[in-house]
């Protein structure tokens, strides 16, 4: 263990890696992003977390531990990734954990990218001091997680939270192959889409999004769909497990300035069971929520000492 006990954080994503150095108190030292060779295999991504990491070793020292969040159902306590999306070429049955930790000689975790994102916020962002919380993360696709009672809720087969593929929103094919899931609605690769049946013009969420803020009346339907569709996710969590505080993050949510108001639009037209107000807000970590989060897992995880600051 380093005098300082610097960890690594990482946050794999279909399209590029972040890595953040952190202190005690979470703060990010350094920081760099890389293209993620998803494409090519899992040897492929592995050697992309492995270079990364010893980059920031070389910049700045030794470290303690690493933090991995990924896309996809993690075996948590196994290290290895049970389910990929098609974003990711031989991912599933990757062993991460054993494969990472012989090649840097340190302890190593691993969890879902959104978990991740949420743990980050909880620890030092927007969810923070809260001890049951939802996270739902508007991306390339639409996943969630929850804490209840100040802990990571997994589920009996780590897929917990996933509100981006339950049914009920619509009749629109998901990238899954299945029906009606709240990703058809508000993902990335949604709004670009329905966009496109709107006006028949190609663009993408962010154009839409400045678009929906010059006006445009298609571009600002589109985003109410994609905010109607966060909403009913929300009031679903509240009526099931009585959770009532909601974080949006991803790269969606930087356009909460004309998503967030028809959030909250839908949300006041339909109250929760027992009349409680759903809070809803946007993550302030912005697109190292994750790869935090995953840092802040590891000290966790390995009893790695934590000062005040942003951990929680």
């Amino acid at each position: 263990m380093t005098a300082v006990a610097q960890v690594v954080g990482v946050d794999l994503g279909g399209t590029k890696t972040r890595f953040v150095l952190t202190c005690e108190d979470l703060t990010v030292r350094a920081g760099l992003t890389r293209p993620t060779p998803a494409l090519d295999g899992a040897d492929a991504m592995l050697t992309t977390v492995v270079e990364g990491v010893r980059e920031l070793v070389r910049a700045r020292g030794p470290v303690a531990a690493v933090g991995i969040g990924t896309a996809g159902v993690v075996d948590h306590a196994g290290g290895r990734i049970v389910a990929a999306s098609d974003s990711f070429s031989g991912w599933a049955g990757t062993n991460v954990v054993d494969v990472l930790r012989a090649e840097l000689d340190v302890p190593v975790v691993l969890e879902n990218d959104v978990n991740a994102f949420l743990y980050g916020e909880r620890s030092g962002g927007a969810a923070r001091g809260l001890r049951d919380v939802m996270g739902i993360s508007l991306g390339t696709g639409v996943g969630g997680a929850i804490v209840l009672d100040g802990q990571l809720f997994r589920g009996r087969l780590g897929g917990a939270g996933e509100i981006g593929h339950v049914p009920g929103f619509g009749d629109e094919m998901c990238t899954c192959g299945q029906r009606g899931h709240l990703e058809t609605l508000a993902s990335g690769r949604a709004i670009a889409r329905r966009y496109r049946q709107h006006t028949g013009v190609d663009v993408d969420a962010a154009d839409v999004a400045g678009l929906a803020r010059g006006g445009d009346p298609a571009a600002t339907r589109t985003l109410a769909e994609a905010g109607q569709g966060v909403a009913q996710a929300a009031l679903m969590v509240a009526g099931i497990l009585d959770v009532h505080d909601v974080v949006v993050g991803g790269g969606v949510a930087q356009a909460w300035d004309v998503l967030g108001v028809h959030v909250r639009s839908a949300l006041a037209q339909a109250e929760p069971v027992g009349g409680a107000t759903i809070t809803i807000r946007r993550g302030e970590l912005g697109g190292d929520a994750a790869a935090i989060g995953a840092a802040a897992l590891a000290r966790c995880r390995f009893a790695l000492p934590v000062t005040s600051g942003r951990a929680g």
